[in-house]
């Protein structure tokens, strides 16, 4: 299923599932349609209000297969699955399902070791740094980390999307009518590279 996009991963609290959401929201404001996919079972459903895509409950093996099969039969749309944390045999089914699979990690040695092995496991990943610090000299320390720890997996690395506290109002039960323009811009920033990644095309930027 080319337009499957898997966020997953071994460690827990890495940010799939801002990852998840703002991902959708980008390919939203880039005039693409998205499915959020919720597999968490720690997790609620969140209403469609106010967002620029379809959320939607996959907790179940049965739900999850019934939202894969609608989604095959509408190639223009994009599916993203939150595939949530510490589920090995449940990242390794997402991952085989085909499409882009993504490892978001943190800038900490145990996130980069977890996912260095997470893209060991799944030849075909790729890692995106999440949650990435903003402030220059700590910026410069997660570089440092990375050059240590994933210097050889820096080709199968997405560039960084830098923390921003207002990706919360996406978590919310409800969005929020306006969002800030940094949460907009961050997520667009992501979802051009998924989609590049895709080779997909994508309108130009609209709120």
């Amino acid at each position: 299923m080319q337009q499957l996009i898997s966020v997953i991963g071994s460690k827990g609290g890495t940010g799939k599932t801002s990852i998840s959401h703002m991902l959708c929201h980008g390919l939203g404001l880039l005039g693409r349609h998205s499915i959020s996919i919720l597999t968490d079972v720690d997790r609620d459903p969140l209403s469609r209000s106010g967002r620029h895509y379809v959320t939607l409950d996959g907790r179940s093996p049965e739900k999850l297969e019934k939202i894969l099969e609608k989604l095959n039969s509408i190639p223009d749309w994009l599916g993203v699955i939150d595939g949530g944390g510490s589920r090995p045999d449940f990242d390794r089914y997402l991952y085989e399902l085909g499409g882009l699979a993504l490892l978001p990690f943190r800038d900490s040695h145990e996130d980069m070791r977890t996912v260095r092995r997470d893209l060991e496991r799944f030849p075909n990943a790729f890692g995106i740094p999440s949650q990435w610090p903003t402030n220059s000299w700590q910026q410069m320390a997660a570089e440092r980390t990375l050059d240590e720890v994933m210097q050889s997996y820096r080709p199968r690395l997405f560039d960084p999307v830098y923390a921003v506290s207002a990706s919360k109002l996406l978590l919310q039960a409800e969005v929020p009518s306006n969002l800030p323009g940094i949460l907009n811009n961050v997520s667009r920033g992501l979802a051009k590279q998924v989609l590049d990644r895709l080779s997909l095309p994508y309108s130009p930027d609209s709120d």
